[in-house]
Parts: C-alpha cells; sequence; structure tokens
C-alpha cells in the first residue's frame, strides 16, 4: 500500500493529506516542488457522504498519491485510535486506487493548537503532509 520514500521519482509529485478522525477529517494539499502543505478544511462527513466529498477533492487535486495520520501513544504504541486510521487509509486505497503513505502523527494536533489555528484538523493535516514531503529524497 505505502511506497517507501526513497522509491519516489524525481518528477514533481502531488499529494493530499488527511487527519483522521471520528467527526471530522482534516485536509491538506502539497507538492513534492515546493515541499509545503497547504490546510483546505476539513470534511465533516460520515461514512459514505465523508468519501463522496474526498472523492471530488481527489477529482479537483489530482493527487499523485494520499497521506494519512496514524496516532500512536508517546511510547509508539497502537491504540484505537490508530487501528481506526489504518483502516482509513486501507479504505482509502481500496476506493481511489492511489498510494497511500501513513505517517505518524503524534503531537500534531498540538502543534496546531500551539500556533493558534482556527480549524485543528485541517492544519493537522498540513503538519502530516509537512512532516512526509521532508522525507521525500
Amino acid at each position: 500500500m505505502s511506497a517507501s520514500p526513497s522509491a519516489v521519482t524525481s518528477s514533481p509529485r502531488s499529494f493530499l493529506a488527511f487527519d483522521f478522525g471520528l467527526r471530522r477529517v482534516g485536509v491538506a494539499a502539497g507538492n513534492s516542488l515546493t515541499r509545503q502543505a497547504t490546510p483546505l478544511g476539513s470534511i465533516a462527513a460520515e461514512g459514505d457522504a465523508r468519501f463522496a466529498a474526498i472523492g471530488r477533492l481527489i477529482d479537483e487535486w489530482q493527487p499523485d498519491a494520499l497521506v494519512v495520520g496514524v496516532p500512536l501513544h508517546p511510547d509508539g504504541a497502537p491504540h484505537d485510535n490508530t487501528r481506526r486510521a489504518q483502516r482509513f487509509a486501507r479504505q482509502l486505497h481500496g476506493r481511489f486506487r492511489l498510494p497511500v503513505h501513513e505517517v505518524d502523527e503524534r503531537y500534531s494536533t498540538t502543534e496546531a493548537a500551539a500556533a493558534g489555528a482556527r480549524d485543528l484538523d485541517a492544519v493537522s493535516a498540513a503538519i502530516i503532509l509537512d512532516q512526509y514531503l521532508r522525507t521525500l529524497a
């Protein structure tokens, strides 16, 4: 499901990133050329409506791949939301047939809040994507 960052080609690639939550999913866009992410907003819908909204974003932005933040305990241990985010990543891959990269998102919401973000979920998604973009060769 996920390619290693070293497997990334040198041509510019675009990404949509998601900060998964049970009530909302934050979304950000970015690319490998600028290596910067921009918060796009949050999707409040659940189930099929959530995926329909994501489908519209994919149609609009035409990303080469998707990035999903996966939460972990501070010690790196998984918890219930870890499994939910990983399931969401698998669902994205299955529905949209795009590569999906998982990123450790510990503290992304805390970082977004410390920065004074109005939309914590979208800014968290941008932090997650920034983190992924820094790993690209």
